[in-house]
């Protein structure tokens, strides 16, 4: 057994991923997820070497009754697993300007979380949750804190400023500050290795396709645009949330359609993006499978989809120069192969051509170049954004 295991927890709203991994090998001892969280039928699942299981929660379960069942029923019954931990790290969307690199968790950095909540107010109120709950778990074991927002502080000014009153960003800290960055950041040193090329000389547009999405320009290793904002609702069509709109459209349901303010946030936050274009769902396996049933607003969904996609991917081609891959992950870039065909054809412009077979080969967790042969690459890396934080945890606790 390792002794630089780190159990990596990852809390929204309504669910909790968490795993153990070896921080030097990148190796998952357990992984899982506990979700549907304050409903009924309360679950969590789990796989421990090879070996899948589930139980259900008790009803209108939340975090600390997620993570007491991780401990009590999943990691104590693994003998001497929980004797191995060097930390416990917490993946945290929003990090504002306040936290540029991980840290090892204590008072202010809890507060810190706290002051950007209302930059991510999905996901940074349930991060304090859970790191109370682990610490509750695991009082003598150091807690580090791992930013979505830090990887993207490399931005220049002319990327991450709105067009705003200056007075904004300086006194009230509002500009554009990107997530997924353990995410892009991996994805990113895969593809160098699969290239052959320095991390530091590499170009790469980054594509991390989920429930949430975004793109991230990544010159010369570092992050120099990306497609989320201030919070992570700028951007791409994602499973509920609306991306790029006109702001007047928040203006207009209020003053004129009688909408209140939390209403229309509450809308473009949760009813927006696939769901409310599609009428369907969220779920990009249910949109694909509508859409192969013919069903308009599947369609009308994937497209949209795909359009926005392909356009922020050919605009972020203006700060690399050069390019040298398209990367797809996330659980729709690594899965869904009509969304990179599609998105691929609307670059045509670029020179890019699938490999349908390439392209039908790279699912459930295979990696590779997706496009043909002579075409500028693009290629599907599968995301582990886990190990970024395991590593990031080990590396603060031994210094």
């Amino acid at each position: 057994m390792s002794n630089k295991l780190v159990l990596v927890l990852n809390c929204g709203s309504s669910s909790l991923k968490f795993a153990v991994i070896n921080a030097q090998s990148g190796d998952e001892v357990i992984s899982g997820l506990a979700e549907c969280f304050n409903l009924p039928d309360a679950r969590i699942k789990w796989t421990t070497a090879g070996k899948k299981e589930a139980s259900n929660l008790p009803a209108y379960s939340a975090h600390s009754a997620a993570i007491s069942y991780i401990v009590e029923e999943i990691i104590k019954k693994e003998d001497g697993l929980s004797e191995q931990f060097v930390a416990i790290g917490h993946r945290i969307v929003h990090g504002g300007e306040k936290f540029t690199e991980s840290v090892i968790i204590d008072e202010n950095v809890l507060e810190g979380i706290e002051e950007c909540a209302s930059l991510a107010p999905l996901h940074n109120h349930a991060h304090i949750l859970g790191i109370k709950a682990a610490q509750s778990a695991f009082p003598t074991l150091p807690q580090v804190a791992v930013f979505d927002t830090a990887f993207h502080q490399s931005m220049p000014a002319k990327a991450f400023m709105y067009a705003l009153p200056y007075n904004l960003y300086k006194e009230k800290g509002i500009r554009r500050y990107g997530m997924h960055g353990t995410s892009h950041l991996f994805v990113t040193q895969e593809a160098a290795k699969a290239l052959n090329k320095p991390f530091e000389e590499i170009n790469v547009i980054s594509a991390h396709l989920g429930n949430g999405a975004s793109v991230t320009a990544i010159k010369n290793g570092k992050s120099v645009d990306t497609s989320m904002g201030m919070t992570p609702l700028e951007g791409l069509v994602m499973g509920t949330r609306c991306g790029d709109i006109d702001p007047s459209i928040i203006e207009h349901l209020v003053t004129r359609e009688g909408y209140s303010l939390e209403g229309v946030m509450d809308m473009l936050q949760k009813q927006s993006g696939l769901l409310g274009i599609s009428g369907i769902s969220s779920d990009f396996r249910k949109i694909t499978e509508n859409c192969e049933k013919g069903h308009q607003g599947a369609i009308l969904a994937m497209e949209m989809f795909c359009y926005r996609l392909a356009k922020y991917i050919a605009s972020f081609a203006v700060p690399l120069g050069h390019i040298d891959a398209i990367i797809f992950t996330g659980g729709i870039g690594e899965n869904t192969v009509k969304v990179r065909a599609k998105v691929l054809d609307l670059l045509a412009i670029f020179g890019y051509q699938v490999d349908a077979d390439k392209n039908a080969a790279a699912v459930l967790g295979e990696q590779g170049i997706i496009t043909a042969d002579g075409s500028p690459i693009a290629m599907v890396i599968p995301t582990n954004e886990e190990w970024v934080i395991a590593q990031d945890s080990a590396k603060l606790v031994s210094a």
